[in-house]
This record gives structure tokens, C-alpha cells and sequence, in this order.
């Protein structure tokens, strides 16, 4: 993070994640709890370029789990189209 933060032309707005495919939604509860917990030790760190304002995890199959760990975004393409 510290280099990141040196370098002044770079701003970086938040974290995102895919987990690893899963038969159960709720298996990756605790990739979403973890990356929650990372955003908000980086947020707590207040680096002038680097605003912990998204937090983007979860797609289509594990949408629900991801913002019951605080997602504020979500990709959820194949519910609305179908898969190629």
C-alpha cells in the first residue's frame, strides 16, 4: 500500500474480488468477510489517494452472501443474460 499511496497519480476507490466457484452461495461468506475486514483496515489508514468507497464481490450465484458482507457493488450479468 505504500507504494501505491507514493504514487500520486493513482487513485484507488476500493477493492474487488471473484471467489472460487462454489456449489452453496454461503461457501464464500468468508472470502466476502475477509475482503471486508482488509477494506476496512485500508480505510482506517487514510492514504491521500486511496478512498475506501467500493467494495465490489459477488456475482450472480453469490450475490445475497456478498452484500450481507457489505458488497456496495455486485456483477450479477448471467442472471440477467444468458451464459455464452
Amino acid at each position: 500500500l505504500e507504494k501505491i499511496a507514493a504514487c500520486s497519480h493513482i487513485r484507488v476507490d476500493g477493492l474487488m474480488t471473484i471467489a472460487p466457484k462454489q456449489t452453496k452461495p454461503d461457501e464464500n461468506r468468508k472470502y466476502f468477510y475477509e475482503l471486508m475486514q482488509l477494506f476496512i483496515d485500508i480505510r482506517s489508514k487514510k492514504y491521500d489517494n486511496i478512498h475506501m468507497k467500493e467494495l465490489s464481490m459477488g456475482m450472480s450465484g453469490d450475490f445475497e452472501s456478498a452484500i450481507l458482507e457489505g458488497a456496495t457493488m455486485v456483477r450479477v450479468g448471467s442472471a440477467l443474460f444468458q451464459p455464452l
